[in-house]
């Protein structure tokens, strides 16, 4: 951990929390993963042992608990990691007011956006019966699967045996652009993103998910 050399509390938390990745491990235990590949899947880029690193330096300055959980090893926010919430907060609303959004210029992965939608669809919204959505992004070779049932909403890379009315075709900076709050769903529309399947479901299918945290902060105005 590198050292300032400062009596000062943001330089001392700097030290602790300021590495690279940190707070993205926090964000995702705050989100409410707690085994180690869950939060990876959150962070695709981030290797293994990095990650490994990360978790046990939280554990070191008390940020984090590791338990034995019922299959493994899991990860859990102290008093003083969960406290770390109001810094992700901010970062998050200053990067959505302040920073360019321009999705089709952006390097995106994926999956981070899928597991957004997975965490954030909304259960009282659901059809009655089971079904799964299938994600078709362009460039991507295998398609995702995203099964909606009462009480799980998993996210899978084959379809688990449910039915499959909807297809989501788009390519991944439409998407992005839509749940990030960049663009309505309309405009999404118009930038290629088609939601195959019978018309009902199709137009049902935005209002099955709380958008992004931070879709509602608006850029700031130009001067």
């Amino acid at each position: 951990m590198a050292d300032y050399g400062q009596f000062c509390s943001v330089a001392r938390a700097h030290e602790a929390i300021g590495g690279r990745w940190t707070l993205l491990v926090v964000r995702e235990l705050l989100c409410g993963s707690r085994r180690f590949n869950d939060i990876r899947r959150g962070i695709p880029r981030i290797s293994r042992t990095m990650l490994s690193e990360r978790l046990q330096a939280l554990v070191q300055v008390g940020a984090v608990s590791r338990i034995e959980g019922e299959h493994g090893p899991e990860y859990v926010l102290t008093d003083a990691g969960r406290e770390l919430m109001e810094i992700v907060g901010a970062l998050g609303t200053w990067g959505q007011r302040w920073l360019p959004r321009q999705a089709s210029a952006e390097d995106l992965e994926l999956e981070p956006v899928l597991v957004d939608m997975q965490r954030r669809v909304r259960a009282k919204a659901l059809p009655q019966d089971p079904l799964v959505v299938r994600f078709a992004i362009e460039g991507q070779r295998q398609p995702r699967f995203l099964l909606l049932k009462e009480g799980e909403i998993s996210l899978c890379t084959q379809n688990p045996g449910f039915p499959e009315p909807l297809c989501i075709r788009t390519s991944l900076s439409a998407l992005v652009a839509w749940w990030r709050g960049d663009v309505s769903f309309a405009e999404a529309q118009r930038m290629g993103l088609t939601v195959e399947g019978p018309r009902a479901l199709a137009k049902a299918f935005p209002g099955w998910f709380e958008r992004y945290l931070f879709a509602e902060v608006r850029p700031a105005a130009k001067e």
